[in-house]
Order: structure tokens, then sequence, then C-alpha cells
């Protein structure tokens, strides 16, 4: 077991305007988003499962090009695989969880 800090992990800029703190577990990566209104996120896809936790703001989130607003308490499942992209309608604190481990956001 161990206890971690996130003021103590360094914020990065993955691309304009998604700052991001990560946290890695033998299994997991958890990003802990904080995000401008306006930043996108262009499609893309990964193997990796994600789900998606909306704790504060409006995001619109395309999966599969199926487009959805969400606010907080929205949950989305992202299967390894699937297209998705988004925007940020307001400043947005989003909890992203991916199975396995992001090896790429491991640097």
């Amino acid at each position: 077991m161990s206890w971690i800090e996130l003021n103590e992990i360094e914020e990065r800029e993955i691309i304009p305007g998604f700052h991001v703190r990560f946290v890695h577990s033998e299994n997991m990566t958890l990003a802990y988003w904080r995000v401008d209104e306006g930043a996108k996120i262009p499609e893309h896809s990964h193997p990796h499962e994600q789900v998606v936790n909306l704790i504060e703001g409006r995001f619109e989130l395309v999966i599969d090009g199926q487009a959805r607003q969400v606010e907080p308490g929205s949950v989305a499942l992202i299967p390894g695989g699937v297209s998705h992209s988004g925007r940020a309608l307001s400043d947005c604190r989003i909890i992203d969880v991916f199975h396995p481990v992001r090896e790429d956001y491991l640097a």
C-alpha cells in the first residue's frame, strides 16, 4: 500500500488546455485533469479501456461518433480501440482511469 499526494506531482500540459497529474498502479493509470474552457482533444483511440469521470464543469464527449454533453456525475465507459474526442464547454475537472497502465504516460 502507498499514499500519494496529488499536489506533490508535477502538473503537465499534454495538449493545449489539458493539464494533468498521473498516478500509476501496477495495473492502472489514473489521470487527474484540469481542462481549460474551449480546449479540444482530437479524435483518437488506444488499446486501453478508459473510464471517464466528470467531476466539475461541462464537457462534450464523442465516443464512436456519438456526441453527448456530460456534467458532474456523468461516467463514460470507453472500450479499448474505440475512437473518441471531446471539448471543454467550461473549465473542467476530469478523472480518467485506464486499464492496463498507459506506458506512454509513464515518462
